[in-house]
């Protein structure tokens, strides 16, 4: 992607000084904004080289690239203006926790959107090495099945040297995985990722497992286990062999975390260069080797051995649940324990029975892309062949998900329906063929079907699921067959289930309002200018991060993401409704116009704090006279968006309804004007 691609898509995420920090995983520009109101998505989602655009909670944003991701990240990052920025200041970190609470993606769960944040940050910089690792698997199992060499999984096997060498390739990756998950899990809560490190790698030293053959060392069960201890000092230390461990680490990290933000409070900046990463080392290395080590070996096997009972009542249940859930666990971060789960499958069982399943999920999710793509070719739609035709490389070869999952599947809801339908075709034939194990964690592309036990039965569940998923959406097409119709139906009945503001005060506004122009006539020149009611820029309805409003279900407008801290009233006419939490005003303007005046989203759950109120309804109201002040500092601390609609309600009768002004706007420019081919009638 060339630089001037890198810089339009900078701006269009509102400019680096609307970035608070950039990362990126496998596929993904991950954007922490200022202020995610103001992303231009349609303009993103055009630009050469991206595949999608996900808008996410806590003004978070994700811009799908593909294999390309990293050269664009850097592209990014080397353009002057980012200069300054990095992963965002103490302020920053409490602001995005404030968002996170008032709009979690997972229920409102402060503590989950956490928790598979931190998974999530965990391992994906580090799938680019599980990826490469697992083609090295592959290449393994393909000459093991061709018979070129022995069981080159088991370590029990002796391979010639020249392919012990190869196999190294792979293992270098998941003998050390947790010291690079101890350090991307450290570095996701603030602490020196390479004191996590160190921290981690004490109990992987060849020395630490030598212990285990010391004449102090004894044998006993625990949780119907044998173990190996030894007395240090006095206390029995655990040895376990930690290698390709995950959970270790995780729990290692989830404890460091909050002991170097302490620590760091305590120790006196002159000497923390010295005493925080000792002292860190000083308490987590024991408390690591005695406790947190060997919980975490323990809980990562509970967890396996939990599925393990699933799978040993019912394969052909478990090979059909497996690729239904994935779907919607994939979205949410919930995959991400089950990836840690294969691995310690792998390292105390010597398989793994559940990345064959999940191939069906994998394939029924590329077949729906390959539908897409069929269907954007014959319509000669040449942004969705570019998206579709990068997200299937991305799939097919390196068997990730994503560009799939986020620059297609979930902007249009007619395909997750056809794609489980493909899910379940792929798990339903592994179920009834007795399930299909590996022994290597694996990527399942088509690159690495060879590294599945029973390659038939692998090939065929997952070229059926590719094929049913593929095939439907070429039947039933994935595209709304009417996309107007569908955005007026379906976003009232979202805000029947969810308690949006326009469910609640807003729609009061609007019917306030126009019952105080029930009455009177509607009159309205050729032409009538709205004023604008805030000093701020001005920004498309459509950017709003409400669907009710950025779907002109309330009716067209403009939207002001304000600048100041007042609203005043864009005209002469009456307050027909002023919600007594400040957050909505409905104003019929002389000539006729009702206007609803909505500021900010969902601060109406601040049940009027901040907001100081200076209308009633029933006022008469002259351009320029205050309506509310509100509390900028307490609504953002609150993480609700400030960005504020500006809506005409009776456009119906009007006429046209345009923009009258871009950019900057101050109090008092017009914003809206409303043209009227005739005089609008007066209704009952």
């Amino acid at each position: 992607m060339a630089q001037s691609a890198a810089s339009d898509i900078l701006t269009r995420v509102g400019g680096a000084e609307n970035v608070v920090g950039l990362t990126h995983c496998a596929t993904r520009l991950r954007f922490q904004l200022r202020d995610a109101s103001v992303v231009d998505g349609a303009a993103v989602e055009a630009i050469l080289g991206v595949m999608g655009a996900v808008p996410q909670s806590g003004d978070r944003y994700q811009v799908v690239i593909g294999g390309a991701v990293q050269t664009v990240y850097n592209d990014i990052m080397a353009l002057p203006a980012m200069a300054s920025v990095g992963s965002g200041s103490d302020d920053d970190a409490a602001a995005v926790k404030a968002r996170e609470r008032a709009k979690g993606p997972r229920g409102k769960i402060a503590w989950l959107d956490s928790l598979f944040e931190f998974l999530s940050d965990s391992f994906r910089p580090i799938l680019g090495a599980l990826l490469g690792a697992s083609l090295f698997i592959t290449f393994m199992a393909l000459m093991g099945t061709l018979g070129v060499i022995g069981n080159w999984a088991d370590p029990r096997t002796d391979l010639p040297p020249s392919w012990q060498f190869v196999n190294l390739m792979w293992q270098c990756v998941f003998v050390f995985l947790p010291l690079l998950v101890a350090y991307n899990a450290s570095k996701k809560l603030g602490a020196d990722p390479w004191v996590g490190f160190a921290i981690m790698a004490v109990v992987m030293l060849p020395g630490f497992s030598a212990l285990g053959s010391s004449p102090e060392a004894s044998q006993m069960s625990f949780l119907g286990s044998d173990v190996t201890t030894i007395p240090i000092f006095g206390v029995p230390l655990t040895i376990f062999n930690y290698s390709s461990q995950v959970f270790p680490p995780l729990l290692m990290a989830a404890a460091l975390g909050p002991l170097y933000k302490l620590l760091r409070k305590i120790i006196p900046e002159n000497v923390q260069l010295i005493f925080l990463p000792f002292l860190s080392m000083l308490i987590m290395i024991p408390l690591t080797a005695f406790l947190i080590g060997p919980m975490g070996v323990y809980a990562g096997a509970a967890l396996a051995d939990g599925l393990r009972a699933v799978n040993d009542f019912s394969p052909f249940i478990f090979a059909v649940v497996i690729p239904l859930a994935y779907p919607f666990m994939v979205p949410l971060g919930l995959h991400w324990p089950i990836n840690a789960i294969m691995l310690l499958n792998i390292q105390t069982l010597g398989f793994d029975y559940i990345q064959g399943p999940m191939g069906a999920w994998n394939f029924a999710c590329f077949g729906a892309t390959a539908g897409v793509l069929f269907l954007a070719w014959r319509e000669r739609d040449a942004q969705m062949k570019q998206t579709a035709t990068g997200a299937l490389a991305a799939g097919l070869l390196g068997g990730i998900s994503e560009p799939s999952l986020y620059g297609i599947h979930l902007r249009f809801k007619r395909i997750y329906p056809l794609m489980l339908v493909g899910c379940l075709v792929g798990g339903v034939i592994i179920g009834i063929g007795g399930g299909v194990t590996t022994k290597a964690f694996v990527f399942t592309s088509l690159l690495t079907i060879p590294a599945f036990d029973n390659m038939p039965l692998y090939a065929t569940a997952v070229g059926a699921a590719f094929l049913t998923a593929m095939l439907l959406v070429i039947f039933f097409g994935y595209r709304d067959k009417e996309p107007k119709a569908e955005a007026a139906g379906s976003v009232p009945a979202t805000t029947t289930a969810v308690p949006m503001t326009a469910a609640s005060g807003a729609v009061g506004a609007q019917s306030a309002a126009s019952g105080a122009a029930g009455t009177r006539s509607a009159a309205v020149g050729s032409a009538v200018t709205i004023a604008s009611p805030l000093d701020g820029d001005l920004v498309p309805l459509s950017e709003v991060p409400d669907p009710v409003f950025a779907a002109g279900v309330m009716g067209p407008g403009i939207a002001i993401i304000p600048t100041g801290d007042t609203v005043y009233s864009p005209g002469d006419g009456t307050v027909a409704a002023a919600q007594p939490t400040g957050h909505a005003f409905g104003l019929v303007i002389d000539g006729g116009v009702e206007l609803l005046i909505h500021v900010g989203i969902d601060t109406v759950n601040l049940k009027g704090e901040g907001f100081d109120v200076k209308v009633k309804a029933g006022d008469r109201v002259v351009a320029g006279q205050p309506l509310v002040t509100f509390d900028r500092a307490l609504i953002e601390k609150a993480g609700y968006p400030l960005i504020t609609p500006v809506v005409v309600l009776n456009a119906d009768d009007l006429g046209e309804v345009n923009p009258a002004a871009s950019g900057a706007v101050v109090v008092g420019e017009p914003v809206i004007e409303v043209r009227a081919a005739a005089t609008a009638e007066s209704r009952a």
